[in-house]
């Protein structure tokens, strides 16, 4: 008569789960041992009873076997990110060729080419479309046109202001030009009065005094500066 199955469940009397855990453990200790022996494996067994207790075999270093264990790990969990990644990567590729498909369909009816596959409604869409560019269009021309002219008028302004200013010091130095023509004018006057008596007195005594008139006139005289010499100088000075 064979021997019963047992129920693959949570034992619930203790004493019965402690005496299963230790034959259990033991058989997959053997059975552990067999494996690395027969077909010359590297085995590492860790086991926690239910009492946190540790339980552990290996044929090698456990140390050594851990380790082992986590580099694996890593590189197959690098290996499915980066698998990952370039699924991602491909998916999102295949949504950007989708995208300029339908960017260079868009703009070859908006150019009146491949018209043929659209029905009315679609064409008075595009149509619709059309004309509210072309009005988006025709408005930003209007206003670009419309600052311009303003920047002009403002340029314009500023122009006649300095034409103005640039009259009014003209005018002001055609005032002082006048002023300063007078003022020339009356001294040349009064140099011409200075002049015709000493003139006329030297002829009296150029006879009693020959030498000494010829001295005179052999010494170097300083003549007044020209009219136009000092009408250009005051000119200069007003522009500095």
């Amino acid at each position: 008569m064979g021997r019963g199955k047992i129920a693959i469940q949570r034992i619930e009397k203790s004493t019965s789960r402690q005496v299963t855990f230790c034959k259990r453990r033991n058989g997959l200790v053997k059975k552990t041992r067999e494996l690395s022996i027969l077909c010359d494996a590297e085995v590492g067994l860790i086991v926690f009873s239910c009492t946190g207790r540790l339980y552990e075999y290996s044929n090698t270093s456990m140390k050594t076997i851990i380790e082992r264990f986590n580099k694996k790990n890593e590189d197959h969990h690098r290996l499915m990110d980066s698998t990952a990644e370039v699924k991602l990567w491909q998916r999102e590729a295949a949504n950007l060729r989708q995208q300029l498909l339908h960017f260079q369909e868009c703009h070859s009816q908006l150019m009146g080419e491949e018209l043929s596959a659209l029905d009315i409604d679609q064409l008075k869409h595009l149509e619709d479309q059309l004309e509210t560019g072309l009005k988006n269009v025709r408005t930003r021309k209007d206003q670009m046109f419309i600052d311009e002219i303003k920047e002009l008028q403002q340029k314009g302004s500023l122009v006649q202001q300095q034409k103005e200013e640039l009259l009014k010091k003209i005018d002001l130095i055609h005032k002082e030009n006048a002023e300063l023509k007078k003022v020339v004018e009356a001294r040349r006057a009064e140099e011409k009065e200075s002049l015709n008596p000493s003139h006329a007195i030297s002829n009296g005594y150029d006879k009693l005094y020959p030498n000494s008139l010829q001295q005179s006139q052999s010494q170097p005289q300083h003549r007044a500066p020209s009219d136009e010499a000092i009408i250009l100088g005051y000119s200069l000075k007003l522009k500095i």
